[in-house]
């Protein structure tokens, strides 16, 4: 997890350097702000940074996952309209015991080493290995699964792995790259919303009529059970999609939407409240000086950022479909009904 973005000057730099302090003790993570964007992935296959390397081990956090720091106190306010530091996770979390020794992945030099980072240049990709006391030194040559780059920092119980190509964070469990991984859990989306705008109430869904706003809450379980306080916490799925079709024969009125994918990279950081709807939070989420112990993390998508206009269907009961997927291709599917009525009179008269 790791959590910081572009900040201002003056107070708000101050008040972001507070909240990334109460960050680093709270969970043990911090990193910066990287370049996001499309690319081709040309990876080959490695194997996982901590023993057994051949074996797969418990992901604690997505890549993709939201971060999210809340520079407000603890309140509905501040989930719905507070500022903070808000950014897409970069890499995974492999979940391990502190003081866990961690290895390269793939051998090469060591680029950089500060108290918390060890960057790895591998020749045609570069390695991130985050929460580590280092125990190597920049320059030095490290070997795949001989060299100890060092060990997971106390209270940490996790190393971030990101794994860069060309500069662009790819995603490491994607096919291909960090390998064994295996994943037979299935994503939910647990809930659709029509709202009145970005951070308004709720509407009924029984009468819809002009600009509204489609929200879906979705999460997905690890593929392996995670011990320790991040036990039974979520993460996010990998694509988001949605469809309309009519209630009454099922025909698409709507084609599929994608609003989330990071099967491959990840969307700018500048599109974070543009992706996730309001209401969303990281698992144990930070507000202010409050960290929220053992809480999970609400997931929720904005299928229709740019609003949705239901006078552009006729006035009928529809339905809307959105179908969360995760890296290893499994899915799970929501149907919410809804009726359109955007002429004059009483419904049904």
């Amino acid at each position: 997890m790791h959590t910081t973005s572009h900040i201002p000057s003056g107070a708000s730099r101050r008040l972001a350097s507070v909240a990334l302090l109460v960050l680093a003790f709270a969970t043990c993570t911090i990193a910066g702000p990287r370049a996001s964007a499309h690319a081709a992935v040309s990876a080959t296959s490695y194997g996982w940074p901590v023993k057994p390397f051949d074996r797969p081990h418990p992901i604690r956090g997505s890549f993709g996952d939201p971060r999210t720091v809340f520079s407000g106190s603890p309140s509905l306010h501040t989930l719905m309209t507070g500022g903070g530091i808000f950014q897409f996770h970069f890499g995974v979390d492999i979940s391990a015991p502190d003081h866990t020794p961690v290895y390269p992945v793939e051998s090469g030099t060591v680029a950089s080493v500060s108290k918390d980072e060890i960057v790895v240049d591998s020749s045609d990709r570069v390695f991130e290995y985050w929460h580590l006391d280092p125990a190597v030194a920049p320059g030095d040559h490290v070997d795949v699964d001989r060299t100890v780059l060092g060990r997971i920092h106390r209270d940490c119980g996790h190393v971030h792995l990101t794994e860069r190509d060309g500069g662009i964070a790819v995603n490491p469990l994607a096919p291909g790259h960090l390998t064994p991984y295996r994943d037979t859990t299935k994503p939910t989306v647990d809930s659709i919303a029509f709202r009145d705008g970005p951070t308004g109430g709720d509407l009924m869904p029984e009468l819809l009529r002009g600009r509204v706003e489609i929200v879906a809450a979705a999460e997905d379980t690890p593929a392996m059970p995670v011990r320790g306080t991040w036990h039974d916490l979520p993460v996010t799925p990998a694509l988001v999609q949605w469809q309309i079709r009519r209630a009454t024969d099922h025909k698409v009125v709507v084609p599929m939407h994608t609003v989330f994918d990071v099967r491959h990279t990840l969307p700018s950081n500048d599109d974070f409240w543009r992706i996730y709807a309001r209401g969303t939070h990281q698992n144990m989420a930070v507000f202010g000086k409050h960290y929220s112990y053992l809480q999970p993390g609400s997931y929720l998508f904005r299928l229709t950022p740019d609003g949705f206009d239901t006078r552009s269907l006729p006035d009928a009961v529809y339905e809307v479909v959105v179908t969360a997927t995760d890296i290893a291709g499994n899915h799970g599917s929501l149907v919410e009904r809804f009726s359109v009525h955007n002429r004059p009179g009483v419904v049904g008269a």
